[in-house]
């Protein structure tokens, strides 16, 4: 009995080591400034609703929709200048760092459970600046907070999303299969002690479950040899929005985490001059292009851009 006891303590306390990783993992610092891409942005502080400042980085268009840009896991805004350079031509482009990670304040990640209300802030900020519509993009955990957030907030009006998780509790089953059976219970201890930290299961609501309620134009790109989260993701994804016509899938036959074909960000640029033109009445010189490919088989060039997941 007492051995039975010692086996549950050190499992509980495995799991609790873990969560904590989980939500404080060590920060990843880029060593890239916007003057290094010769954009003038302006430095913005955004109060989330539990007063935990972000961090943005502001290139304004007046009169033009605006895009947000919302990096992944555990690095932080800078991560994505290379994408802003291409956007902000067209679009008032919004970095911004998520809570705990670059420059915002915060105790820990909440994997999107609190950045959703953090995402409704930013687009308080942005409604202030006169933004006529909205969209957003989003890398690997960015991305699931767009899907979370659009879900809830009609003020998203267009969401590009890379590598998104479907759902927390199953990438953690993943990450720890290693544990064969042992796992489930693993991580549920480990959502328990978010529900101690946190107040919540902070696995709920899913991205899936929130991709299935969406109506507005939603670019989902992936790579069926992603590392980290796993293609099984995508497909999972990919059929919530099957009701949603306006719902287009970049597939990616090769390529890592974080690898972007070549072109990427003019794709980007084409989609969201697409999705936003109809809600602003049409984005003077810039004419409609050809809808992006739902399937991408072959393997041309590819640019490292993000370095997270």
């Amino acid at each position: 009995m007492l051995y039975a006891g010692v086996l549950v303590a050190a499992f509980l306390l495995a799991s609790l080591g873990s969560f904590w990783l989980a939500v404080r993992p060590p920060r990843l610092a880029i060593p890239l400034r916007p003057a290094d891409y010769r954009l003038a942005v302006e430095d913005v502080v955004i109060r989330a609703d539990d007063g935990v400042r972000l961090a943005g980085w502001f290139l304004p268009r007046p009169g033009a929709p605006a895009v947000v840009l919302l990096h992944g896991y555990p690095a932080e805004k800078a991560d994505l200048l290379p994408l802003a350079t291409a956007l902000a031509p067209e679009f008032a482009t919004l970095l911004v760092d998520q809570r705990y990670f670059g420059q915002s304040e915060g105790a820990a990640t909440t994997l999107g459970f609190r950045e959703r209300g953090d995402l409704r802030r930013v687009l308080d900020f942005l409604d202030g600046r006169g933004a006529p519509a909205i969209g957003v993009f989003g890398f690997s955990l960015g991305g699931a907070v767009a899907l979370l957030t659009a879900a809830e907030d009609p003020r998203i009006h267009a969401i590009a999303a890379y590598a998104p998780f479907a759902d927390l509790r199953t990438l953690g089953r993943e990450l720890y299969g290693w544990m064969w059976l042992a796992r489930y219970p693993f991580v549920e201890a480990m959502l328990l002690w978010s529900r101690l930290a946190f107040g919540a299961d902070i696995s709920r609501p899913s991205p899936l479950e929130a991709a299935a309620r969406l109506t507005v134009p939603v670019l989902l790109v992936h790579s069926r040899q992603d590392e980290q989260i796993p293609f099984a993701h995508a497909e999972r994804l990919r059929a919530a929005l099957t009701a949603n016509r306006r719902a287009e899938f970049d597939v990616m036959a090769r390529g890592r985490h974080g690898e972007l074909p070549a072109g990427f960000e003019g794709r980007l640029a084409g989609f969201f001059r697409r999705a936003l033109a109809s809600r602003t009445g049409g984005v003077e010189g810039n004419p409609a292009r050809v809808p992006l490919p739902t399937e991408v088989e072959g393997n041309p060039a590819r640019v490292p851009l993000p370095t997270d997941s």
